[in-house]
């Protein structure tokens, strides 16, 4: 930090955007670091008028990385959810799409050096104590923005970023299946409360009077069917051993239908109030598992492939995310690696300024 401002790199990470710091810019204390970046993202305020912040969840993140001390690890990296219209900011889940400029960010920060052609770095996440693998295009020592991967959401095209998990299962709650079962009712809805990289209750939409096929705005406009998500959402914080969520950004509330476009679901997502534009990376690979238990309600409608290496196409309200899930029957839950394909774009670096 300068009495300038402080240095702040804009990425675009999947189909989300947020502010990128090294952890040694930003004070140490938690409450402090807080206060500032909702002074920074312009929050409370529904415009997020007076800073850096879209009036959006997908647009009102940010991203605090450090070189890890860890002997596995090159780089860790706490994801910090900054509510757009409350003072709240939440580090209790992770974002695989804000995860996609984790490595690009380092190399360009100098805490990685950047091999020829392909640079493969390994990121601990501080939220969950995770790990992933980021294998990003690189040439002459600085990463590869342009490329010819697409992906739901984002127009255009550009470099691919590939990210693996091997030990997303429980990373919230302990468990992939918190309740031991893929099927608990609540409020009169048979729901999955699954953790497979983010908490998340998936439901039939037909259970709310619903097709599944409503658009974002319809779905924010129903106060009845919000309510009732609310009612389900905190009531499944205990039995998920999340606690009281009230104030949490977790679980995530996924609504499934079959599938239109040749997928293998449909969803649609609360954020947990917002209606998600798409789907979270972590909010698609834990529905994507869900599907796999009989039990659950999206196994019931889902159309997946032959094989012991599944790609699940998630459908959303902008297109699908396909996650490649490969099964293994001593792997926790019945599943190994998951791993899924993001692009990442640096929009921006410079100072952000506090007056």
């Amino acid at each position: 930090m300068t009495p300038d401002g402080i240095a702040c790199m804009m990425m675009r990470g999947g189909t989300s955007k947020g502010a990128y710091f090294l952890a040694d810019d930003l004070p140490s204390d938690p409450a402090e670091r807080d206060r500032l970046l909702l002074r920074i993202m312009g929050s409370p305020d529904p415009r997020q008028i007076d800073g850096i912040g879209g009036a959006d969840p997908l647009t009102s993140k940010v991203a605090v990385v450090r070189a890890s001390t860890r002997p596995d690890f090159d780089v860790d990296y706490l994801f910090l959810q900054v509510f757009v219209d409350q003072a709240l900011v939440s580090d209790s889940q992770n974002c695989g799409n804000i995860l996609a400029g984790i490595g690009a960010f380092a190399i360009e920060r100098g805490l990685v050096k950047a091999q020829e052609g392909e640079t493969v770095i390994r990121i601990f996440m501080e939220n969950t104590a995770q790990s992933a693998v980021a294998r990003i295009r690189t040439e002459n020592g600085r990463p590869v923005y342009a490329g010819e991967a697409r992906i739901d959401g984002v127009p255009g095209s550009a470099a691919p970023v590939y990210l693996a998990f091997t030990d997303a299962a429980g990373s919230s709650c302990g468990a992939l299946l918190p309740t031991g079962s893929a099927a608990t009712e609540i409020d009169g809805v048979t729901c999955t409360l699954i953790d497979n990289g983010m908490p998340v209750v998936v439901m039939r939409a037909s259970d709310f009077g619903l097709t599944g096929y409503e658009s974002r705005e319809e779905l924010e406009a129903n106060e009845t069917v919000k309510a009732r998500v609310e009612r389900i959402r905190l009531a499944a914080g205990p039995l998920m051993n999340l606690g009281d969520v009230a104030k949490k950004s977790v679980p995530k509330m996924t609504l499934v239908a079959p599938p239109t476009g040749g997928g293998a679901i449909m969803t649609r997502s609360f954020i947990p109030h917002r209606v998600h534009a798409s789907i979270g990376v972590f909010g698609a690979l834990s529905v994507a598992t869900a599907c796999m238990f009989s039990e659950s309600p999206a196994a019931s409608m889902a159309v997946l492939p032959e094989g012991e290496v599944k790609t699940v196409a998630v459908e959303h309200p902008t297109g699908q995310m396909d996650i490649l899930l490969r099964l293994d029957k001593d792997a926790s839950g019945g599943l190994g690696e998951c791993s899924f394909l993001r692009t990442a774009r640096k929009l921006l670096d410079g100072q952000v300024f506090l007056k």
